[in-house]
């Protein structure tokens, strides 16, 4: 009944606000977009210009609006042209730039210039080479937007290569992102999540193509608009819009001696109708991984020890439909369909040995043979209504997604005595879960003048979990109901003083059945204020003081109670009792450009309530999830690149937070510890489409409320070259070339036991990657879409991406 009463409120209000917006139509105008299309030849020549940037500037305001470069014939079209008067700018290295002025109407909304000539000379070179450029790096008031496509390097990479050259943002040794020293980080696709990114961000983003990327967006300090997230912030991965006429695509393939991953999207429109695809796929050649595990209990006097070998398998693919569609110059309807499929498993031996002392020293030594296999799929449909009116910047958006996943988690853990015979029955397990989630938001822009904004909206979430087992005393079910509201205004105070504040509230309904013995539910209502202060100083620099809260509920894999009984001296289990973490951040940003060089640098300071972490109980030999206390962090992040030659950057990343935890129940405390991230590259372009880079990472020890993780460094390179007139790109990459394995060591320690961990991660690895750009190339930006943006789970906190190499046991 509460899930009826959700939707139909959410859905009444949705009303009033379309009332209030006239989305009735009546006698409003209808713009009609059209092009504006030229040919642009050499004067000497005779010959097409390939490769020419083309800017429209509007007049009244001299704004660019638009923009492209032209084919290999010269050609250029730009789509979704306003009837306006321009400035066509057309400008290429070693020409003069030229400017001609085009008009377009109603009654005429097409205008082609037909061709247009450009004189070549020798001392305007600096001028025409910056026409229409987007900068690298644009600091926005809400965020910080790194431009992929400026950049020449990543070419032939995915969009794990991308993220590692993204301010802030730290990858580890598998894709796994974190930013400002967080793994708490929510991960969208041009505004929007997957239920790939929900349990696999690594294998997710090995999928997209660097190619495909054009921007990629960093929200440190999210505003009331956002769900609800956690300590670390917003990642929005911003795709490259097809707006040329047209087929055209890339293909991308990467084969090597760990990853291996190809890529193929086709891209097509006619008139207002455009068609968008794309298949990917993704293999990891199996290595051995080494762990080396001691559990010492001292009340007990016991001690188990073990050591083997697991080798891990990972493939999966995945593909996506998309069509869009302007009904006209104020309507616009979006749809698209996602699916993934990801397998991991693993097989390993482990020698162990197990003593305990009471009266006499008793010693056993056995062999523990594992396999597991986990499955993930799942389905993401979602669809987007848009309405704008002729007052600019009005917007009005209804977007609706549903979500279907399903996983498996099976194990079989068998173990035997050195003569061969079975110490003991085998150990199975069977899990299977099915996770649905459908949501359905409103959101209003109205901007009241050129410097004030209003935004609204109201969201709907409902999620519906079902965990099976092979025994259905284990069964469980949960529920969780979202309704959520925000307000966020955008002013100025001064000429050089932004101002962005918000509210957002939201009501959590939760209910559960574990088995036939636990039964619980919980609700709660929480407010989440936001507020952004943006002063623009001289020199192009900025200074930022930002507040939010923020909350992070716990997800399936933190929540479930099967208990994974893979390796009977270390359990696993979920603890559905979890309350959400609750974060309240206060942040310092300061940014400037210097010569073309990027300084980016921030102070924070960040209380979390109700840390969500796993703690090892020795004496169940259980690893579960509890509420563990406070923390009190303080941090700082600086990023700044520097050209030393005009081909040649440098870039480098310092993430710094302190781990200052209590617990109020038994009035324990941690300390105060310091966790740090080092990100360090090299690029230099030369003649003839060559590109060279270096890059390396450190992340220090993690501190935990039970221990520490430990540090681990890796290194890389990449060589690349343009071919076939620069519509391909073939290159060879390298990983920690001088040493096989990556040595983690994790500790977890208390009054009464300690938990030594050792781990020999395969990361060398050498491949070459080939990616082809085929049909209509352009370079055009995305028309801003509204969309689903579930962000209120806290993920797996996982082990660095590592896999099966924790002896193998499966994530729930």
């Amino acid at each position: 009944m509460k899930r009826l009463l959700l939707l139909f409120a959410f859905l009444g209000l949705m009303q009033q606000v379309s009332a209030q917006f006239n989305l009735g139509g009546g006698a409003q105008k209808v713009t009609i977009t059209g092009r504006i299309s030229a040919v642009i030849i050499d004067s000497a020549t005779k010959q097409p210009v390939d490769y020419a940037t083309v800017s429209l500037i509007r007049v009244k305001d001299s704004k660019s609006v638009n923009g492209g470069v032209t084919d290999a014939k010269g050609k250029v079209s730009l789509q979704n042209v306003a009837p306006e008067q321009y400035k066509l700018l057309i400008g290429f290295m070693g020409y003069k730039s030229k400017t001609v002025l085009v008009k377009t109407s109603q009654e005429k909304p097409d205008a082609n210039l037909g061709t247009i000539y450009l004189t070549g000379t020798e001392s305007n070179l600096k001028e025409v080479a910056i026409v229409g450029k987007t900068p690298m790096i644009e600091t926005k008031i809400d965020k910080l937007v790194y431009n992929a496509e400026q950049d020449v390097t990543t070419a032939g990479g995915n969009a794990s290569d991308v993220m590692r050259k993204v301010p802030m943002v730290s990858v580890d040794i598998d894709g796994n992102p974190s930013l400002r020293g967080s793994s708490a980080v929510r991960v969208l696709i041009n505004g929007k999540p997957s239920g790939t990114m929900s349990n696999s961000v690594a294998d997710a983003l090995k999928m997209i193509p660097a190619e495909e990327i054009k921007s990629v967006e960093v929200i440190t300090s999210p505003s009331a608009k956002y769900d609800a997230e956690g300590a670390g912030g917003i990642i929005n991965i911003i795709t490259k819009k097809k707006t040329a006429q047209g087929i055209n695509g890339n293909a991308a393939l990467s084969v090597g001696t760990r990853q291996n991953n190809g890529n193929f999207s086709l891209n097509a429109k006619k008139g207002r109708l455009g068609i968008s695809s794309n298949f990917g796929v993704q293999y990891a050649i199996p290595q051995d991984t080494r762990v080396v595990l001691e559990n010492d209990v001292y009340s007990k006097q016991s001690s188990i020890f073990q050591d083997g070998f697991t080798r891990a398998k990972r493939y999966g693919y995945n593909g996506s439909v998309g069509l869009d569609y302007d009904i006209n110059g104020y309507n616009s309807l979006s749809t698209n369909i996602k699916y993934n499929d990801f397998t991991n498993g693993s097989k390993g031996n482990s020698n162990v040995t197990s003593s305990i002392m009471d009266s006499i020293l008793r010693t056993a030594n056995y062999i523990r043979a594992s396999d597991n296999n986990n499955s993930l799929n799942n389905i993401d449909w979602s669809a987007d209504y848009r309405r704008t009116t002729k007052k600019e910047g009005e917007e009005f958006t209804v977007s609706g997604q549903a979500s279907f996943g399903r996983n498996t988690a099976l194990f079989n853990t068998r173990l035997i005595n050195p003569d061969g015979s079975l110490l003991a029955p085998d150990v199975i397990g069977d899990n299977t879960g099915k996770n649905n989630e459908y949501t359905l938001q409103t959101d209003y822009v109205y901007p009241f003048s050129k410097t004030m904004t209003l935004e609204t909206g109201v969201k709907g979430i409902l999620r519906k979990i079902k965990s099976k087992y092979e025994s259905s005393e284990q069964d469980f079910d949960y529920k969780q109901d979202v309704g959520a509201a925000y307000g966020v205004l955008s002013f100025k105070l001064a000429k050089t003083l932004d101002v962005k504040g918000g509210l957002r509230a939201e009501y959590t309904d939760i209910s559960g059945v574990s088995g036939s013995s636990l039964n619980f539910n919980n609700n709660y209502f929480n407010l989440f204020p936001s507020a952004i202060i943006s002063k623009t100083l001289k020199g192009n620099s900025t200074l930022k003081l930002s507040y939010n809260r923020r909350m992070q509920r716990p997800s399936l894999s933190y929540l479930n109670p099967f208990l994974n009984r893979n390796d009977p001296e270390n359990q696993q289990q979920g603890n559905p009792n979890l309350s959400p973490e609750i974060s309240d951040i206060v942040e310092l940003g300061y940014s400037t450009f210097i010569k073309g060089s990027v300084i980016n640098a921030s102070v924070f300071y960040r209380t979390t309530q109700d840390v969500i972490e796993s703690l090892f109980l020795p004496e169940q030999k259980l690893t579960t999830y509890f509420n563990v206390g406070k923390n009190k962090s303080y941090g700082a992040n600086v990023f700044a690149t520097y050209n030393p030659l005009p081909k040649w950057t440098l870039m480098g990343n310092f993430s710094l937070n302190t781990y200052d935890l209590r617990n109020s129940q038994t009035n324990q405390t941690t300390g105060v510890f310091v966790n740090y991230t080092v990100f360090a590259r090299s690029a230099i372009s030369f003649k003839g489409g060559w590109n060279t880079e270096l890059f390396g990472v450190y992340n220090a020890s993690r501190r935990t409320f039970q221990g520490t993780s430990g540090p681990m460094a890796f290194y890389g390179g990449a060589f690349k070259k343009d071919i076939m007139k620069k519509k391909a790109t073939v290159g060879i990459n390298v990983l920690n070339v001088f040493s096989r394995d990556l040595h983690i060591h994790n500790e977890n320690k208390g009054d009464d036991f300690r938990q030594n961990m050792n781990i020999y991660y395969p990361l060398r690895s050498f491949g070459v990657n080939f990616s082809y750009k085929f049909g209509k190339v352009t370079f055009t930006g995305p028309k801003k879409k509204k969309g689903i943006n579930n962000d209120d789970l806290k993920q797996d906190e996982g082990a660095g991406g590592l896999g099966g190499g924790a002896g193998g046991s499966p994530k729930q």
